[in-house]
């Protein structure tokens, strides 16, 4: 993970979501995370690469696994790691996201991790601070590094991502991870679809270069990869499914219903599961899933971006 023009440069300032990246930004971040992926499997996980720098991870929305992922991946990488605990900070007492971002940016971290339950947190703090920003999931916005682990974990295991066909099932309507996924396979060429109920899909979701598929058989048939969604119901003011019961029975994904996919598809889910929801726990834990392995590339994802925003060749690249 040494600085060296065996890479390309990651231009950006901030990760704030896949919109806005090509395809060299992402081939450039899945390349590192390549690399990072054997760094955390050998038994001296440690290095310096970003020893002296100081990363703070600001999360508003309670997230055990992103938020450990970011925190183990600052620490290997030799950072000096803060968890901020929002619930007992200033914030519950009716501080702004400004004014928080003003009190840290006096604290010059090199690198803010945010997740935010309002769309567009992570833009807002990023023009109030001077360090680099990475959005860990703003509302049902982005969650680009969810994204930039599944696109790892399908390359790895297909060794490509164009041509393949991707369908993403379930609570599309309510799903950053969805709409980061969306956009990230389509600018590497893959063939997406959305699949699930039309109450669970957004306006406008063809325009997203998408195929909309209402019977989950229908959509995952010779599919190269399923990727199930939680049911967000924590986010739902009505009633969008009649009940789980039933949800399961149409969209939830067990061994009849992932026999109309290819027999190599792999199954993915972003977690936390809703086992007997949307996805039946042989199937979780079967021969197919590689969603143990998501995990694993989270935290090699989040090593390489860190890694990339603070490439000093890229700050000098756009040094006035």
């Amino acid at each position: 993970m040494t600085a060296s023009a065996d890479h390309p440069l990651y231009g950006h300032r901030h990760l704030l979501g896949i919109a806005g990246l090509n395809y060299p930004d992402i081939a450039t971040l899945l390349d590192r995370a390549d690399e990072a992926v054997d760094i955390s499997r050998q038994r001296e996980k440690k290095k310096a690469v970003l020893r002296g720098l100081t990363q703070i991870n600001l999360f508003f929305e309670a997230s055990t696994r992103t938020q450990a992922s970011f925190e183990l991946a600052g620490k290997r990488l030799g950072a000096d790691v803060m968890n901020m605990a929002v619930a007992s900070s200033s914030v519950k007492k009716g501080e702004t996201l400004i004014d928080t971002a003003m009190t840290l940016n006096a604290m010059h971290p090199d690198i803010l991790v945010i997740r935010h339950g309002a769309a567009g947190a992570a833009a807002l703090l990023a023009r109030k601070v001077g360090c680099a920003v990475i959005n860990a999931g703003d509302g049902a916005h982005e969650h680009p590094t969810q994204a930039l682990l599944d696109a790892l974990t399908i390359r790895r295991h297909k060794g490509r991502l164009d041509g393949l066909t991707v369908a993403i099932c379930g609570d599309i309507l309510h799903s950053r991870v969805a709409r980061s996924n969306i956009i990230l396979l389509n600018t590497m060429g893959a063939r997406v679809r959305a699949v699930g109920p039309s109450t669970l899909m957004p306006a406008g979701i063809a325009e997203m270069g998408t195929e909309h598929h209402v019977r989950l058989e229908d959509g995952i048939h010779d599919a190269d990869v399923v990727m199930m969604l939680r049911l967000q119901r924590e986010r739902m003011a009505g009633g969008f499914v009649p009940s789980v019961r039933e949800y399961f029975r149409h969209y939830g994904l067990d061994a009849a219903k992932l026999a109309h996919a290819r027999p190599d598809c792999l199954v993915m889910h972003p977690g936390p599961m809703n086992r007997g929801v949307e996805i039946a726990s042989e199937i979780a834990d079967g021969p197919q899933s590689v969603i143990e392995e998501q995990v694993e590339m989270g935290v090699a994802v989040r090593m390489a971006v860190m890694k990339a925003l603070l490439d000093p060749r890229r700050n000098e690249a756009v040094a006035p």
